[in-house]
C-alpha cells in the first residue's frame, strides 16, 4: 500500500507563484519601513503625553483617592469582565464558523494542516494495530 506524500504548503506555493520583481519587493520594504517608523514615533508621542498627563493629574488623584480608587477598581473589573466575555464569544463564533466551513466541504485556512495531522495519526494508529496483532500472533505461536 503506497502512502500519500504530502508536500509542505510553502513549497507548493513557491512552485505555483514566480518570484516578484525587485521593484515590487523594494516598494513593499519601503512601505513597511515608513509605516513602522511612523507608528514608532506615534507611540513615543503617546507615551510622552501620558507621562505629562499623569504628572498634571496626580495631585487630583491624591485628593480624591478615597472615592476614586474603589470606583476605578470596580469599573475596571466590570469592563474587563465584559471584554473577556465578548472576546470569548467572538472566539467561539469564529471556531464554530470554521468548523461549519470545514464540515460543509469548504477549505478554510488551516484545513490542509488538519488533514495532514489526521493522516499521520491514522497511519500511526494503523502501524500500532498491526504491531499489536503481530505480537499477539507470535505469542500464540510460542504458547502452542
Amino acid at each position: 500500500m503506497a502512502e500519500t506524500q504530502y508536500q509542505p504548503l510553502h513549497q507548493y506555493y513557491n512552485q505555483q507563484c514566480p518570484q516578484q520583481p525587485k521593484t515590487t519587493q523594494l516598494a513593499k520594504v519601503a512601505t513597511a519601513v515608513t509605516t513602522g517608523g511612523s507608528l514608532l514615533i506615534f507611540s513615543g508621542l503617546i507615551l510622552s503625553a501620558t507621562i505629562i498627563g499623569l504628572t498634571i493629574v496626580t495631585p487630583l488623584f491624591v485628593i480624591f483617592s478615597p472615592v476614586l480608587v474603589p470606583t476605578v477598581i470596580s469599573v475596571a473589573l466590570l469592563s474587563l469582565g465584559f471584554l473577556a466575555s465578548g472576546a470569548f464569544g467572538v472566539a467561539a463564533i469564529t471556531v464554530l464558523t470554521w468548523l461549519y466551513r470545514y464540515v460543509s466541504g469548504n477549505h478554510p485556512v488551516g484545513a490542509d494542516q488538519l488533514e495532514t495531522a489526521r493522516h499521520k495519526l491514522m497511519n500511526k494508529a494503523r502501524e500500532i494495530k498491526d504491531y499489536g496483532q503481530q505480537q499477539i500472533s507470535e505469542g500464540r505461536t510460542y504458547s502452542s
